[in-house]
C-alpha cells in the first residue's frame, strides 16, 4: 500500500484589487479574527496586513494590499505602491473585483500591471450574495475576454459562500516550503500597530464623511497591570485639522467616548484581557505629505 504524500506546502499570496472590494473581510474571515480594519470608505487599508492561515498540510500568508488608486498626496502614493511591490514577493495573486460593479478603468489598470508577472493569477469574484446568478457568466466573460486567469473563483467574502473551495484551489498552486510561522501565530503584525488600527477603525465609522481619511492613530503606551489583570493603553488620534478634531471630540467629549468604547471591545476580544483605554486628539497639520510623520506612523521612507 503506497504511503500518503506528507510533503507540506506553504507560500505567500497578494489579495489586489480596486478600493473597497472586500479584501479585508476576506483576511478576516480565512484567519478566524480581525486583523485587519473593514470599512466602507475607499483606502481603509493603508500598510501590507500579512494574514496566517496554517493547516494540517499547508500554512498560507496572505498579504491584504491598500486598493490600487489615483493617489492624491505622499500617503497615496506609498499605499499604491505597496501594493504593486506585493506582485514581485508572491506566490500566488489574488486579483479581488466586486461581482455587483462594472469593470472599470482601475480594474484595466490592475490588468495591465498583472501582464508584467508571471505568477500565477486568481479572479476572485466577491460579494455574489449581491448579484444574479444567472449575472456571473457575463461577468466571467467580460474579464476572461481581458486576462487570462489560472483561476476563477465566485464567492462572498462577508457570509463565507464558496470561501473553502478557494481556499481548496490555493492549496494546489503552493510550492512545497517550511512552515514559517507557529501553528497559533494569524499575523506577522505587532499588537501595537493592530490596536491602533482598531482604534482607527471605529473613527472613520463614526464619524462617517466628516473626516476623511486624515486620520492616524499613535499608540503612546501598552502597559500591563498584572495585579489588576488589565493592560493600559494610551493613544492618540491624529487628524491634520481643527476643525476635525472637534468633530472626533464631538458634543462634551460624546463621540470620542463612544469611539473608546467600541475600539476597547475589540482590543479586549484580540488581547483576551480587560483593557483600560484612555484615548487623546492631536492635530498634525498635513501629516500626509510629510515624510518625518509618515514614518512615526509606521510608513517605511523607501516605499512612498
Amino acid at each position: 500500500m503506497p504511503q500518503a504524500d506528507k510533503s507540506f506546502k506553504s507560500g505567500f499570496i497578494s489579495i489586489i484589487g480596486r478600493p473597497n472590494v472586500g479584501k479585508s473581510t476576506f483576511l478576516n474571515r480565512v484567519v478566524g479574527q480581525k486583523i485587519a480594519i473593514m470599512s466602507d470608505k475607499p483606502q481603509t487599508t493603508r500598510n501590507k496586513v500579512q494574514g496566517v492561515v496554517t493547516m494540517d498540510t499547508s500554512q498560507m500568508i496572505f498579504i491584504d494590499t491598500p486598493g490600487i488608486h489615483k493617489p492624491k498626496h505622499k500617503l497615496g502614493d506609498f499605499m499604491v505602491k505597496s501594493a504593486r511591490n506585493t506582485l514581485k514577493e508572491v506566490d500566488i495573486i489574488m486579483f479581488m473585483v466586486n461581482a455587483n460593479e462594472p469593470i472599470g478603468s482601475g480594474d484595466r489598470f490592475i490588468i495591465e500591471l498583472l501582464r508584467t508577472t508571471k505568477t500565477p493569477v486568481f479572479l476572485v469574484i466577491n460579494k455574489i450574495d449581491l448579484v444574479h446568478p444567472d449575472e456571473l457568466l457575463t461577468i466571467i466573460t467580460t474579464y476572461t475576454s481581458e486576462y487570462e486567469f489560472a483561476e476563477i473563483v465566485p464567492l462572498s467574502a462577508l457570509n463565507g459562500n464558496n470561501v473553502e473551495r478557494l481556499m481548496e484551489t490555493l492549496e494546489k498552486y503552493l510550492p512545497e516550503g517550511p512552515k514559517y510561522y507557529p501553528d497559533d501565530q494569524v499575523t506577522d503584525h505587532p499588537e501595537r500597530f493592530i490596536i491602533s488600527e482598531l482604534i482607527r477603525e471605529k473613527v472613520l465609522h463614526l464619524t462617517r464623511e466628516e473626516v476623511p481619511h486624515s486620520v492616524a492613530v499613535a499608540i503612546e503606551k501598552i502597559e500591563r497591570d498584572e495585579a489588576k489583570g488589565m493592560v493600559n493603553v494610551m493613544a492618540t488620534i491624529v487628524v491634520d485639522r481643527d476643525s476635525q478634531k472637534g468633530i472626533v471630540i464631538g458634543k462634551k467629549g460624546a463621540l470620542l467616548k463612544e469611539i473608546g468604547t467600541k475600539a476597547r471591545h475589540d482590543i479586549e476580544m484580540l488581547l483576551g484581557s480587560k483593557v483600560f483605554l484612555e484615548l487623546w486628539v492631536k492635530v498634525q497639520k498635513d501629516w500626509r505629505n510629510k515624510p518625518g510623520q509618515l514614518r512615526e506612523f509606521g510608513f517605511r521612507e523607501d516605499e512612498y
